[in-house]
């Protein structure tokens, strides 16, 4: 891509061809399988919408520090590259590109959740209010 000029909507389509993205059920159900749930929407979202239960919150800034396994500034959840992580922003846009950062740093299966947070509550699956 270097020299190259593409706008967003490329850009995310050509990103999301290297991703096996899943819906809310499926990521429900990673989670229950030992996935990780990582929620990088911003705290007015959060504070508006609620909390996925379990799902740890990392500013979208912040992920890479905070789930690169051999970072100074990992998260204790951030054990190793074979983790299973699924990231998730409001609608399934910024997680896209958010999962490919995570795929660059080793972490090859990181996926995102198709429709993001509004899929997931509109799927009926647990939501909790925000702290």
């Amino acid at each position: 891509m270097s020299g190259e000029r593409i706008g967003i909507d490329e850009l995310l389509e050509r990103v999301r061809e290297g991703l096996d993205r899943i819906g809310p059920q499926e990521a429900y159900d990673a989670a229950g399988a030992g996935a990780l749930l990582v929620d990088i929407r911003y705290a007015a979202l959060r504070e508006r919408d609620g909390l996925i239960p379990g799902a740890l919150v990392v500013e979208r800034n912040e992920l890479e520090w905070r789930l690169d396994p051999q970072g100074s500034h990992r998260a204790p959840e951030a054990t190793d590259h074979d983790l299973r992580v699924v990231v998730i922003c409001n609608e399934g846009y910024a997680s896209s590109l958010a999962a490919v950062s995570l795929r660059q740093l080793g972490l090859h299966r990181a996926t995102d959740l198709d429709g993001g947070f509004q899929a997931w509550r509109a799927a009926g699956l647990p939501v909790v209010p925000a702290p």
